[in-house]
């Protein structure tokens, strides 16, 4: 996101010497609140979200059997057993454990906010909220990070892990750049299964929409989109004059313009068969979003 200069209402920049910062305090008083809203909001998603194969493994029946010496006795087919008069089993077929990958957009356009609570906030925010999700239904989770610093987490089903890239996430800084495409490229060849990649980002970068829609070719892709309201109306009239936050170059625009395309990214998307979501920061989402997996059932194709 640009970080207009002098317009009223809109996101403004940080002086060069405070760069680094944190989402919250890091006294572990704060560090404690934080896992606590990222696992309330764990539960809410997974509640009602049972039928959807996104959150979760499990078994499938396949077919029943003739018994034979050593099975167990709970697993005999009581109504095939009674039709034909000889002892059957049932035979089920464990789902592959789906890895989740989580591309979390670190850069600085994340960052910048008209509001007390960023892009990046609820980014992570989200993220969180469905990592661990994924982790109740046994989903190995993994996360890559979309900016400068090489964050790379394997998917794994330590929730001790999860807990611990959220954290480190909280470290931003107001002038990383954008690296979702290369981060993109760098991941699809090592993908060797079908996998489930959940992109949180606010696809300021050009080229990650198209990065994305070929991600999706081989996997299951669903981006979170966060937008602050500032980017739908530069706040003032005429010409403004600004930066942009990554890097840094100025540039003129026009006020009363919205900063993407809006449509010409939903368009895409759904020609790139890219399940997609818009979260703006000024409003509620967590029905949106339990909505947005349940409607869809992400993963129910992946076996």
């Amino acid at each position: 996101m640009s970080s207009p200069r002098g317009a009223a209402g809109g996101a403004s920049a940080r002086p060069d010497d405070d760069l680094p910062g944190f989402l919250q305090h890091v006294e572990p008083l704060a560090a404690r609140k934080f896992v606590i809203g990222i696992r309330r909001l764990a539960n809410d998603l997974s509640y009602g979200l049972d039928g959807s194969r996104f959150l979760g493994s499990g078994i499938d029946y396949v077919q029943s059997r003739l018994y034979q010496s050593g099975d167990p006795i709970k697993s005999i087919d009581w109504r095939v057993t009674a039709r034909s008069t000889k002892v059957h089993v049932k035979e089920y077929e464990a789902q592959r454990r789906i890895p989740a990958w989580f591309l979390i957009d670190t850069s600085a356009s994340m960052v910048v906010s008209s509001l007390a609570r960023s892009k990046y906030e609820l980014a992570l925010h989200v993220a969180g909220g469905l990592a661990l999700a994924c982790l109740d239904r046994t989903s190995p989770v993994g996360v890559i990070g979309c900016g400068e610093r090489e964050i790379r987490v394997h998917p794994s089903l330590a929730k001790s892990q999860v807990l611990q890239w959220l954290l480190k996430l909280r470290r931003y800084a107001h002038d990383e750049p954008t690296q979702l495409v290369r981060r993109i490229a760098e991941l699809r060849p090592t993908l060797t299964s079908r996998s489930i990649v959940v992109v949180c980002s606010d696809l300021h970068e050009p080229g990650a929409v198209h990065a994305v829609a070929l991600l999706a070719q081989q996997h299951e892709v669903a981006v979170m989109q966060f937008q602050d309201p500032a980017e739908l109306m530069l706040a003032g009239g005429g010409l403004l004059r600004a930066q942009q936050a990554e890097s840094g170059h100025p540039f003129v625009a026009r006020g009363h313009r919205p900063l993407l395309d809006q449509r010409t990214i939903e368009a895409e998307l759904q020609r790139g068969g890219v399940d997609h979501l818009l979260i703006r920061t000024d409003q509620p989402f967590v029905h949106r979003l339990r909505h947005f997996f349940k409607a869809r059932g992400l993963g129910r194709g992946a076996r």
